[in-house]
């Protein structure tokens, strides 16, 4: 029997491959959407970067394409921190984004524990993605991004509140209709 060669993954820093999240890391995420939209198991198109928010600036802002709605990025070459984390919700609420999407090396727990809690508390068509991004190689290979799921919408959980909500407004409905209906 003959062993098979086999390479080893290697972990590669982020900032080896892009120095800058915004001179290097932002355009080519701009130029490299669709390993973006992979990883999410959606439809996108960016069509632009450093968006202005105010006087602030989102770093990327584009469509959703599965669901038609606005879509933006906030990346940070770094771990998630609380700056970035109030920078994300600033951006989708002068945006008006339905897709917030989150890109760090690193997840630190209260944030994605953040983000699962908005996907909670939102409507079904408002989704927040967490990202983790890692670069690895194998031997002497070009350096190779990864993108992970470190949260995500729970499509179930969003549609049972959806139709749960639905159904009240649906009782109540036939309680004000039989109440007028006395009435009229």
């Amino acid at each position: 029997m003959t062993a098979v060669e086999l390479g080893r993954l290697e972990p590669v820093s982020p900032r080896e491959v892009w120095a800058h999240e915004a001179i290097a890391f932002t355009p080519w995420l701009l130029e490299n959407s669709d390993r973006l939209a992979e990883a999410l198991g959606i439809d996108l198109e960016i069509t632009g970067r450093e968006h202005r928010v105010g006087s602030f600036a989102v770093d990327l802002i584009g469509r959703d394409l599965t669901n038609d709605s606005v879509l933006l990025i906030e990346n940070q070459l770094a771990a998630t921190d609380h700056s970035h984390l109030g920078q994300l919700l600033t951006y989708a609420a002068g945006t008006g984004a339905r897709t917030i999407v989150w890109i760090a090396t690193e997840f630190r727990e209260e944030h994605r524990q953040a983000l699962d809690w908005l996907n909670q508390q939102t409507d079904e068509d408002t989704l927040f993605f967490g990202v983790e991004l890692q670069v690895l190689r194998i031997g002497d290979s070009p350096p190779a991004p990864m993108f992970r799921l470190a949260a995500q919408p729970n499509d179930w959980q969003k549609h049972v509140r959806t139709v749960a909500r639905a159904e009240r407004a649906s009782n109540k409905a036939e309680a004000y209709h039989a109440f007028w209906s006395r009435y009229l």
